[in-house]
């Protein structure tokens, strides 16, 4: 997998004024953590996060802080803002490139359904798959071969051969399928003019032997 290298400043400060006011001036504030160490409060760009996140691929990140030495990391986690969408925070978690580590990583679908040229439509239900790995084993992101999959038809978690990576989700978990649209499978309503079979009515024989 590719590697990014990002610059990042320690944040002395991180009272809530302060993190307000690295917001108003296009950074990102945030946590770089590792087995072993104590966290180290950061800010960073705003800008130098976006190939990070807005992307379909997962990255080995070369975080330096303060001119040090760079730090083996991955992001973790980002949170937004629900208004505006922006990047409002940031987690890093340091790596060892002989342990393995727990991570989510985007799942991307390659070709055109044949379900869908019948009419159907695609489900695309796990976007992220968690997985399990060393970080030199790190993909990416997951390619997901969609070509022959019919209407009524599911790709699974359990139908995905991944060499050295463990997905951290059950089997049975659906990632994408071709469904038949509603109103297909809606039962359609009578036409103009056209009788509807009704069923027999059906009278109850004590009612008979009341009315005798």
């Amino acid at each position: 997998m590719s590697e990014i290298s990002i610059t990042a400043k320690r944040r002395t400060i991180s009272t809530k004024s302060v993190v307000n006011k690295l917001r108003k001036e296009g950074n990102v504030p945030g946590i770089f953590y590792a087995k072993g160490i104590e966290p180290i409060p950061i800010y960073l760009p705003e800008l130098s996060l976006r190939p990070l996140v807005y992307t379909s691929e997962t990255h080995i990140v070369n975080l330096i802080i303060d001119d040090s030495e760079p730090r083996k990391s991955v992001l973790k986690d980002v949170h937004f803002d629900p208004v505006t969408d922006r990047i409002i925070h940031c987690d890093f978690m340091g790596i060892s490139l002989d342990e393995k580590i727990e991570i989510e990583v985007p799942v991307v679908l390659e070709g055109t359904a044949k379900g869908i040229k019948e009419g159907g439509l695609l489900q695309h239900q796990m976007h992220r798959l968690k997985i399990a790995c060393l970080p030199t084993n790190i993909p990416e992101h997951i390619t997901v071969d969609i070509t022959n999959l019919g209407i009524g038809e599911s790709v699974h978690v359990k139908d995905l051969k991944l060499d050295n990576i463990k997905i951290l989700h059950n089997d049975d978990v659906i990632i994408v399928s071709v469904i038949l649209p509603r109103a297909a499978a809606e039962p359609t309503a009578p036409a103009e003019g056209e009788e509807v079979q009704k069923e027999p009515e059906v009278i109850a024989k004590g009612k008979v032997e009341e009315e005798e």
